[in-house]
């Protein structure tokens, strides 16, 4: 139980399209009395070649803007830019230095970062690492299950192909921790798979235009393919490719649950009625999560640590939202086919469920 005591009465948002965002269901409050700042929340990013990551930082705008709404001020600082390493450790510098409460980084590497981190811990600085699992001391994951996530469309396949053929896959940046988490769990379940052979294996780059390339590669050289596994932010291209190619038999292929890649799966079914893909959603939504648990905390509550798991032993699981299938492709569709393209189909956790993690 959250040891919060009592409640900052504000009015409910109204929900009223697929982009609004989820209310405040249970302000944040001090143990003695209403939480109501300032803190100052910086976020690092080091990858902005993503619409996925462009949501993301929308997503940690709309959450701050609400508290702001709700009388608890918080400042947002934004280090968002494509950068290594070492320009991601200088992003942390740049937060520290701006005197930050609170840090919500979406980290580029599973260990290089943490030497920087735990100093932001030491010093006080409430740290959240948001869509990759890291293992810094002192620091919180709020994240999906990223190999869980991959389990779920990799089984759809497996069990599409009826347990046998010949697959590709098509990865994203190799070394991410996202990706190595993702490619562990495709691995664990096509081993329990012996007919399913995977006779190619590329990295798409997270790249709608870098993974079109890839499967026409794979269409030149393997006649015979009759699966491709690859990731969201690929697979538009991947099934562009093979709409494109026009193969005899087409192979199955997962897909991934954005507008743009619901509106292409719309158009191969005028000439493909029998098409079935999965699009398993990563919610971009998981940075207002963390921001939602840093606020728990910045308020004075300790995460209760019978909940914590994870490879590091530091993560709090967020659901992952759902999955389109064939099954209710329809209703979906309906719902987001006519988002703009790059939109992500997310989810949210309530503020109530961010308290739900505290002792």
């Amino acid at each position: 139980m959250s040891r919060i005591r009592t409640l900052l009465v504000v009015a409910l948002l109204v929900v009223s399209t697929a982009f609004a965002f989820i209310p405040v269901d249970r302000p944040v409050q001090a143990q003695d009395g209403a939480c109501t700042g300032p803190f100052t929340i910086g976020v690092s990013n080091s990858f902005v070649g993503s619409e996925w990551r462009t949501q993301m930082i929308q997503n940690i705008e709309d959450v701050v803007a609400e508290f702001n709404s709700a009388g608890i001020e918080v400042n947002l600082v934004v280090e968002s830019a494509d950068v290594d390493v070492a320009g991601q450790q200088q992003q942390i510098q740049n937060l520290l230095n701006a005197g930050v409460d609170a840090i919500i980084i979406n980290p580029g590497d599973q260990q290089a970062l943490n030497f920087d981190l735990e100093d932001a811990v030491a010093s006080g600085v409430v740290v959240i690492a948001v869509d990759q699992e890291i293992g810094a001391e002192g620091v919180y994951n709020v994240v999906i299950d990223q190999t869980e996530w991959a389990r779920i469309s990799a089984r759809w396949l497996a069990r599409e192909l009826g347990g046998e053929g010949d697959v590709v896959l098509i990865e994203g940046f190799v070394g991410h921790p996202a990706n190595e988490a993702r490619m562990a769990g495709v691995e664990e379940v096509f081993a329990e798979y012996p007919g399913i052979n995977v006779v190619g294996r590329e990295s798409g780059g997270w790249d709608q235009a870098t993974g079109q390339q890839v499967m026409s590669d794979f269409l030149a050289s393997l006649p015979n393919i009759d699966g491709v596994w690859t990731q969201d932010g690929m697979a538009f291209g991947v099934l562009s490719a093979i709409r494109t190619a026009n193969p005899d038999e087409w192979p199955v292929v997962s897909g991934e649950a954005r507008a743009g890649y619901l509106q292409l799966w719309n158009e191969v079914l005028a000439d493909q009625p029998d098409f079935r893909s999965i699009g398993v959603v990563n919610p971009p939504g998981v940075g207002a999560d963390g921001v939602r648990v840093a606020m728990e905390i910045l308020c004075g509550d300790t995460v209760d640590e019978a909940q914590l798991s994870g490879p590091f032993g530091n993560t709090l699981y967020v659901p992952i939202p759902y999955a389109v299938t064939a099954e209710d492709f329809a209703s979906y569709y309906a719902q987001f086919g006519g988002f703009p393209a790059s939109y992500t189909l997310d989810g949210f956790i309530t503020q109530s469920q961010a308290a739900s993690f505290m002792e």
